[in-house]
């Protein structure tokens, strides 16, 4: 569930949280190509990894984590627009931008299957979602412990879900998804999964 108030400790420890995963950015984050979307911005840690884009928009419904990202793009040589907003009713004309980039996100949107047809309506025909996300598990027993341990990862993730499948949320938006690529152990309780998703022209 999301806090109203949003959750000043995890804006805080963030970054020191994401960092084991921070070589994943790069890769996603620099795919990404003229009116950019970047949806659950969080503290801004996506900014330095953005190549010649046209313009770049973020959004996150915490002002804490808010907070940090405008310092960083306070220190950018381009503008950065963010908004206070969630993913599910974004305040955008439909078809305004090209890419967007979602990291880590969709395991915490309350509505993930609204957020995903947000996205596929505010992209341009052809635009593309680039997004690295942790998934349910596909082998039996990471599935049995993540479903276990998603009650209090829950509540110590800030509504972090361990049991998403963001490709199967993408692809009934209306989104083709390619086979998105694995990294790390399959048998953790984060494995991972990056790739684009593409909304027919």
């Amino acid at each position: 569930m999301r806090c109203p108030d949003g959750h000043p400790l995890m804006a805080a420890t963030l970054d020191l949280l994401m960092a084991p995963l921070a070589k994943l950015r790069p890769r996603v984050v620099g795919a990404a190509y003229g009116a950019v979307l970047e949806v659950g911005v969080g503290t801004g840690a996506n900014f330095a990894h953005y190549g010649p884009v046209d313009s770049i928009v973020g959004i996150d419904p915490d002002r804490h984590m808010l907070a940090r990202a405008r310092s960083r793009s306070d220190a950018l040589e381009r503008p950065v627009e963010l908004h206070q907003a969630g993913a599910e009713a974004m305040p955008f004309d439909t078809g305004r931008f090209d890419t967007a980039v979602a990291t880590w996100v969709f395991c915490t949107i309350p509505d993930a299957a609204a957020a995903a047809q947000e996205l596929h309506r505010v992209l341009k025909p052809g635009g593309r979602v680039f997004f690295v996300e942790h998934v349910a598990g596909r082998h039996a027993a990471v599935a049995a412990l993540q479903r276990a341990l998603n009650p209090l990862w829950q509540r110590l993730a800030g509504g972090c879900q361990l049991i998403r499948d963001p490709v199967r949320i993408l692809r009934e938006a209306g989104f083709d998804v390619d086979p998105p690529h694995r990294h790390g152990s399959e048998w953790t309780p984060l494995p991972m999964r990056s790739g684009e998703a593409r909304k027919p022209s």
